[in-house]
């Protein structure tokens, strides 16, 4: 009697899979205020026993420029209502950038939701900081609200303001998926109610054939020279990557089924 070795199921190597982690060179913005949000950690450092831990990416923080000029250009939608109405909901929030940088724009509230509970911490005590350096610098802008939420995104209540959704590429398609139903059903009887800035849009496909969400805006935005050399310092590190000192960028606004043309 013969028997047949048994096969087993290689996963594909990814890109993502060949990343390595990394706690330097040190960003510029984390310089000037001290804060800990630069260095590169791959997904297979961010596991946490999730279902959807094969779906997250790794952590690498925006830009700075790339993110203010994302907003601007959201600003330009001309958006049903005014800024200061709008929570800035950062969903894979990360060591907390994104957030800080949201504070200083006239939000009504900044939120970033994390589910690994290291980076949520980390995120939690940046913050901290960035309130204590604003508070005790009377040439400092005012910052809005912030709240650091250790939390599923999928499960995680969402505003019941107008709110504008960042994404700097925290997830894959299935878990995106997922969201995007959530934010239908949450807010299916107030569409204009939610935007989505989308960073490094690499499923831009999904939204842009959803039935519910209007593309605004799509194409590439160029990071500062200051960005991009700090940019390339950390992703010279990379052997499978390369900057190219610009991110594809996408701006959605949920309308609903009924309402999209």
């Amino acid at each position: 009697m013969s028997s047949k070795p048994s096969q087993t199921r290689v996963q594909p190597i990814r890109p993502r899979d060949l990343l390595r982690a990394t706690s330097v060179p040190v960003h510029p913005f984390d310089q000037i205020h001290g804060t800990d949000t630069s260095g590169l950690v791959p997904a297979s450092d961010l596991v946490t026993g999730h279902p959807n831990d094969e779906h997250v990416t790794a952590y690498y923080a925006v830009a700075p420029s790339i993110l203010r000029s994302l907003v601007e250009r959201w600003n330009q939608t001309n958006p049903p209502h005014h800024i200061t109405d709008y929570t800035f909901l950062d969903i894979g929030a990360g060591k907390g950038r994104a957030v800080l940088l949201a504070s200083e724009l006239p939000f009504r509230q900044v939120v970033g939701v994390e589910l690994n509970p290291a980076m949520a911490a980390v995120a939690e005590a940046n913050a901290a900081l960035w309130r204590r350096e604003h508070a005790s610098d009377p040439t400092a802008p005012a910052i809005a609200p912030i709240r650091i939420l250790e939390d599923d995104a999928l499960n995680l209540p969402l505003p019941s303001t107008p709110t504008l959704v960042f994404l700097f590429h925290p997830f894959e398609d299935p878990v995106l998926k997922a969201l995007l139903r959530r934010i239908e059903t949450a807010f299916a009887d107030r569409p204009g109610t939610v935007d989505v800035l989308y960073v490094n849009a690499e499923h831009e496909a999904i939204l842009n054939r959803h039935a519910a969400f209007q593309l605004l805006w799509q194409g590439q935005v160029p990071m500062s020279p200051e960005d991009h050399a700090a940019d390339l310092e950390a992703i010279a590190q990379q052997t499978e990557y390369g900057s190219t000192g610009d991110e594809l960028c996408a701006i959605y606004r949920y309308v609903g089924r009924s309402h999209k043309s």
